[in-house]
């Protein structure tokens, strides 16, 4: 003969692993990628900031006439490139 407490702690632990199933662990993976890519999006940033600057001090480098045609090349390409995304939006 089972006994009758042990049969309800095991419906009751059933029933909170099965909401536990259905919404902590879809929660926590969701938290999960989105930490992945707030992570990934700083690493993107700041690899693009060390880029600009490194061609930025390659260009002022080998540009002959000192720093303002550095300063002139890159506003003419960040203006270009400000261009474009502004007329492909909708």
């Amino acid at each position: 003969m089972p006994d009758w407490t042990d049969e309800v702690a095991d419906s009751i632990e059933h029933a909170v692993v099965a909401v536990r199933d259905k919404t902590v662990v879809p929660a926590e993976r969701l938290v999960a990628y989105i930490v992945a890519g707030l992570f990934l999006l700083f690493l993107v940033t700041a690899v693009g900031i060390l880029v600009s600057v490194g061609a930025f001090r390659l260009v002022d480098v080998y540009l002959p006439s000192g720093s303002w045609a550095t300063w002139l090349v890159f506003g003419g390409v960040f203006m270009a490139v400000g261009l474009l995304l502004l007329s492909l939006r909708r």
